[in-house]
């Protein structure tokens, strides 16, 4: 029912945001008589507002055609080198560019999409070989292709390097360091070759007992059954993925929403202001980001259970106690694997701590083999977005990158 009820919204929603983008047009259509009022730039700035904010989205694209390297104009194409059920491997092929570091960007299944870190991606483009973890909306995984929990995505991180190869450099953002660190774990253990030369994780909730946020609250004030009676919905009939239980992506937009709700309200308010006074180049930027914010995908309810429980709320890998594939997942098992942890200062999803805690628990690896780095002023998003991550903590990640490659 919760599902239904929202495609509801959401169909209507449709139909009002292009009633209200056609009203903002007609409002500032020279051939109408009432485009020339007062109040007709604030009347179609309203509804202009409004029809991008309850506008459907889908899956955006990453749109990194050219990048800039030693001051030329690489052209950039991307590629699918590795096809499975609820994910695949991409990678952002430069034109004529061989060589540079090899580094896989594990993207976040937290209800957005891969794209949410077109601005990692096309940062690294210059001086690296950029692969990126795709995932699929769940909705559209037909049961068939079974279930994704914790363990299968290990399993992918760990299909994907072995496909890279040797060498290869991994950059964890936010929710993906904890299976990232695991899979780094289990194939340490086994001697892989293919084990990843570093490890970057960037506002990761490796230990959310440090420095606790409202999302770490929130995780563990209710019992594990709340989350699984309360947030959990059946895929329609009318999707691919129809009977698979998912956790909708749209509920996960509403928390992050109604947690930062006053910022959100400014944003919109200020995108307005900038409509009527007629700057449409900050208005574009506003409308940008809120494009990719609001674009949303379901995750598998096994892989939301068993994070909430195995992260937020038992801390497992902290512990030594997560466990893959009936295994236990020994942190001290990793010796050569180079990690770098980096945090926000105001960071309110992953607290200071929680990340600097993956070097810790790596109890066997040397110290000249481990670093930490905390950027100040800058919040969850700021670690991998915008002037900061570009201009202070790419060039960390960079540096590591090239200290450790074998290459």
């Amino acid at each position: 029912m919760l599902y239904n009820a929202f495609e509801m919204q959401r169909s209507f929603l449709a139909g009002a945001s292009a009633f209200a983008n056609a009203g903002a047009q007609w409002m500032q259509n020279p051939v109408n008589p009432l485009a020339y009022g007062a109040v007709a730039p604030m009347f179609a700035s309203g509804l202009d507002v409004f029809a991008h904010a309850s506008a459907p989205r889908g899956k955006p694209a990453f749109g990194l055609n050219t990048t800039l390297i030693d001051g030329r104009t690489v052209a950039v194409h991307e590629e699918i080198v590795l096809r499975k059920p609820f994910g695949q491997l991409k990678r952002f092929v430069r034109e004529g560019v061989e060589g540079g570091p090899k580094l896989l960007i594990v993207a976040p299944m937290s209800g957005h999409f891969a794209t949410l870190l077109r601005g990692t991606v096309e940062r690294m483009l210059p001086g690296h070989d950029v692969y990126i973890t795709d995932w699929r909306d769940a909705k559209l995984v037909p049961m068939a292709a079974g279930r994704f929990g914790l363990d299968e995505y290990i399993d992918y991180v760990i299909d994907f390097l072995r496909h890279i190869g040797p060498s290869t450099h991994v950059l964890a953002v936010c929710q993906p360091s904890v299976p990232s660190y695991a899979a780094a774990a289990v194939m340490s253990a086994a001697k892989d070759p293919a084990r990843p030369a570093s490890l970057t994780m960037m506002g990761g909730p490796i230990d959310t007992r440090e420095a606790p946020t409202e999302v770490n609250t929130v995780a563990t004030q209710r019992p594990h059954a709340w989350f699984e009676q309360n947030v959990i919905a059946e895929v329609p009939f009318y999707y691919p993925g129809a009977g698979r239980r998912v956790y909708p992506g749209f509920l996960q937009l509403s928390g992050f929403m109604t947690m930062n709700l006053g910022n959100h309200l400014n944003s919109h308010w200020a995108m307005f202001k900038h409509l009527v006074s007629g700057d449409g180049e900050s208005a574009d930027q506003s409308k940008a980001f809120y494009d990719e914010y609001r674009s949303v995908c379901d995750m598998s309810a096994e892989f939301y259970l068993e994070t909430i429980d195995a992260v937020f709320q038992q801390h497992l890998l902290p512990k030594g106690e997560l466990m893959y594939h009936g295994e236990r997942v020994d942190p001290a098992a990793i010796t050569d694997v180079a990690i770098l942890a980096i945090e926000g200062e105001r960071d309110d999803i992953s607290g200071i701590g929680q990340t600097k805690a993956a070097l810790k628990i790596a109890t066997s690896l040397p110290d000249d083999k481990k670093k930490y780095y905390m950027a100040e002023s800058v919040g969850h998003y700021g670690i991998f977005n915008g002037r900061r991550w570009r201009e202070v903590i790419a060039p960390v990640v960079e540096a590591w990158i090239i200290e450790h490659d074998a290459a």
